[in-house]
Formats: structure tokens, sequence, C-alpha cells
């Protein structure tokens, strides 16, 4: 049986035999206290028609598996946080729904209740292997993907992701476990990522926005905390310190915030100071 942790040899195997493109994952934050509803659908390339792999998943349980329209038995393909696929086409969709548990330890979803006030609060940790306890997921680092999150959670919550956050819609048909109303939000796709840097927050958490002009444009800016915790922060420092910062990397470094990549056309004094080594 295969172990919950992934080898070099089996991370080389898997790159070379599948491409990921693209993964949509919905996900109900309003079952209860222990567990979430997750669906993930994927969609990749295979250089070996008629091959296996597996994905990736660490939850409760997987109720369903389908394959390029083909049902999987999910208590036979799912064992020691895998999911095995057999016979693979060129192009491949898989829709795998499964639960998710929350996690108390910091990894994965971590939920929180506060006890000052009882509020939950929910955020991710997936560095380095633990995307896979939110969703179904090819968790290797080079098998980059864009990422659409929809997300449905009690309505006077904030849900932050990637991507900026859309307006809530309303879901009347779902039901939240304590009763209360309930809201979807619907990411935008985020840039071709490797799935541990997608994220997720989400909770009556307090809110402080503002924006920052950089070369690159307008940049969103917003500080996020727990209502019993807002008397304690100066959120407006914290903003004020971070305009400073992007200001202090674009002159530094003579390149537009947010930094993407290293121009060696572009020499810059202070690039080369921080590159070089002391004497």
């Amino acid at each position: 049986m295969p172990g919950t942790n992934l080898t070099r040899n089996e991370a080389t195997q898997r790159s070379q035999l599948i491409a990921t493109e693209s993964y949509d994952v919905a996900l109900d934050l309003t079952q209860g206290a222990e567990t979430f509803g997750t669906r993930s659908t994927v969609r990749f390339t295979c250089a070996q028609p008629g091959a296996e792999t597996w994905i990736d998943f660490v939850g409760r349980s997987v109720e369903s598996v389908v394959l390029n329209g083909r049902e999987l038995d999910a208590a036979e393909v799912f064992a020691d946080s895998r999911i095995t696929l057999t016979d693979l086409a060129a192009d491949n969709e898989l829709v795998v729904e499964a639960t998710g548990v929350y996690m108390n330890t910091g990894e994965g979803l971590h939920r929180f209740v506060d006890p000052a006030d009882g509020e939950v609060y929910l955020y991710t940790q997936f560095e380095v292997p633990d995307s896979r306890r939110m969703y179904a997921v090819f968790e290797q680092p080079d098998l980059k993907a864009t990422f659409t999150f929809s997300v449905t959670a009690p309505a006077h919550w904030q849900v932050i992701s990637n991507e900026p956050t859309p307006e809530p819609e309303a879901a009347p048909e779902a039901t939240n476990a304590d009763g209360g109303e309930v809201a979807l939000w619907r990411f935008p796709a985020t840039p071709r990522i490797s799935s541990y840097i997608t994220a997720l927050v989400a909770g009556p958490y307090d809110v402080v926005r503002d924006s920052v002009t950089t070369r690159k444009g307008e940049v969103p800016l917003g500080v996020f905390c727990r209502k019993s915790l807002r008397p304690y922060l100066d959120a407006e420092n914290v903003i004020d310190v971070t305009k400073r910062g992007f200001a202090f990397f674009e002159e530094e470094f003579d390149f537009p915030y947010p930094f993407t990549k290293y121009d060696p056309s572009r020499p810059s004094t202070t690039w080369a100071r921080w590159r070089t080594p002391a004497a």
C-alpha cells in the first residue's frame, strides 16, 4: 500500500506522465464543527493514454470519483491519502466529491473558536503538502494549474482567497448548521500556480481596507483580525508600514511591485549589492 508521503521518484514519474491545466474547487463550510464538503473538478493531460496514476486527498471520506464520465468505486480507489486513476485518456476531466476534516493543529484548513466570544475563524496553511487536506489535488509544486474556488459559508462572514473577493450571492438552497443565512462566493481563476500557495481565510473577521499606488497600478490592501482583538490592533499603522515597504522596494530595486521576476537586462546597484555575498 502507498504511504502518505510522496517520494522523489514518484513525483518525477507523475510529472513526466501528466500535466495539470485547471482546478475548480467548490467548498461547503456550513456542515458543522468537524467536517466540510469539498468537490474538485480537475482537468489534466496524460502523455501515455491508458496509463495509471493517482491524485492526493487527506480527509474523512471520498463519496464519488468520476473520471471522463466513468464512475469509479470510491471504496476501491481511495486508500492511504491517494485516489487511484486508471485508463487515463490524452485529455482528462476528473470530479472528486469528498468530506474534509477541519484541523486544529495549524495545517490544512484550520478551524479556531475564539474563547472570548465563541466566533468561528478558518484559515489555511498548506506548506508543504497540505492543500490535499482541503481538496483533491496532484500535490507537488511542479504540477501547476489555475485554481477557481467557490465557497458556501455563513452570509455574515468575510471570505478571502488568492484572487479579489467577489460580491457574495444568495444561496437559499443551502442550509447552515446553526440555522443562519448562507451565501456563495465565486472567485475568479488564479494564474498558474502551485497548489501549496492557494489560500482561504473565512470567518467574521474585522477588516480595514485601503490601497496603494505602485508602478503596476493600484494594489488593494486589507488587514483582518478576530473581532475580540480589534481593540488591540493598530490596523492603520500596519497599512502605513506596508505602503512604505512597497515604496522602499521600488526605490531600492528599481522594479515595480508586486515583484515577479528578476530581469538581468535592467541592472540595479542595489539588487547587485543584495545578491553579492559579503567579502
